[in-house]
């Protein structure tokens, strides 16, 4: 039987949008068009409800929000459509797209990416040395001259003594440094080695030019995952839960659930993708719960769709608008999370 030639799926990726695969299936005008968005009803699983499945027109990729629990991108729409696996699917596309299968095939036994016809005859230079891929150092200081008692902590965030000093929190009575006046945050990384201190200023600065929150210069959050260390430790067969900031990681580790990590943001950067990556297997189960916002809506969908390649992901949508991890309640965090 002659060997399948390798193909190079994410060439095919970049010559289809889903507009064109939603239309190739006569979908496109079932969708409602807002922005670069567009969402309706669930073709896979036929659904009815008209804003269970969305679409990003600009980074071409979708996600159910109901049966299917599931996203992609436009190879992974024509997998769960036609019952295919990845490489018929972009057999298939090359058909129904006119895209000639020479130009994104290689029969080498690695999978290489093709190079562009425009660049076919250039020679290939090795990646340049990125230093933002070098890991945070630990520190070799600790901050003391902490008040663990701060009513920003206590009052306005609910915090338990017992969780303030897990997570080593406080409100900074020093005189010198950057954190003066805030609430610091310490950042571990997988080993548990304090790598930075976020500030948090307690409540909402007076001065518009003041931000909540302050990050040292020089730390690269992209290279860590907020409570990871912990998260780590926890049972491989209990879900993991990714949210945005560091308050939704303390309230949900306060409520019970201790298998949760933070973006310290709304977009997933690659390295954050490859230490999930690392720390789950095919079998896992992730569940991303961002802010109900703008920016987390369209992280959710683009961290479901890259990480719903490597294992079954779950997306948590909330039912009012802006609504954040941290406002759930205890018995909120029993129902959704098996504790």
């Amino acid at each position: 039987m002659p060997k399948k030639p390798f193909v190079d799926f994410r060439d095919i990726r970049a010559r289809i949008t889903m507009e064109q695969v939603l239309t190739h299936y006569q979908l496109l005008d079932t969708f409602k068009r807002t922005g670069p968005n567009l969402s309706g009803p669930c073709p896979i699983h036929k659904g009815t409800n008209k804003t269970q499945f969305r679409v990003d027109t600009e980074k071409n990729i979708w996600n159910c929000f109901s049966e299917c629990k599931h996203g992609g991108n436009t190879l992974d729409f024509i997998c769960r459509m036609e019952n295919l696996s990845i490489h018929e699917a972009a057999i298939k596309a090359c058909e129904w797209f006119d895209i000639p299968l020479d130009d994104v095939k290689n029969n080498g036994d690695e999978p290489e990416a093709k190079a562009s016809a425009t660049k076919a005859t250039a020679k290939a230079k090795p990646a340049p040395l990125n230093e933002d891929n070098q890991p945070n150092p630990p520190l070799k200081f600790r901050l003391d001259k902490l008040n663990r008692e701060h009513p920003y902590l206590t009052q306005e965030r609910g915090l338990t003594q017992a969780t303030i000093i897990d997570f080593g929190l406080g409100f900074f009575t020093g005189e010198r440094g950057m954190m003066v006046g805030h609430i610091v945050i310490p950042i571990h990384n997988v080993k548990g080695e304090v790598v930075a201190y976020a500030g948090r200023w307690p409540g909402e600065p007076s001065d518009k030019d003041t931000p909540k929150y302050k990050i040292p210069a020089g730390f690269k959050k992209s290279q860590e995952l907020f409570n990871l260390d912990r998260a780590s430790k926890e049972p491989a067969d209990k879900p993991l839960v990714i949210v945005e900031g560091f308050f939704d990681v303390i309230k949900i580790h306060q409520h019970g659930y201790q298998k949760v990590v933070a973006l310290m943001g709304s977009t997933m950067s690659a390295a954050q993708e490859a230490l999930i990556r690392q720390h789950s297997e095919r079998q896992s189960h992730i569940i991303i719960m961002l802010d109900e916002n703008p920016a987390g809506m369209a992280g959710r969908a683009d961290t479901a769709a890259r990480l719903s390649q490597h294992c079954f992901v779950r997306t948590h949508t909330f039912a009012k608008p802006n609504a954040e991890p941290e406002h759930l309640t205890a018995e909120e965090v029993r129902n959704l999370l098996p504790l």
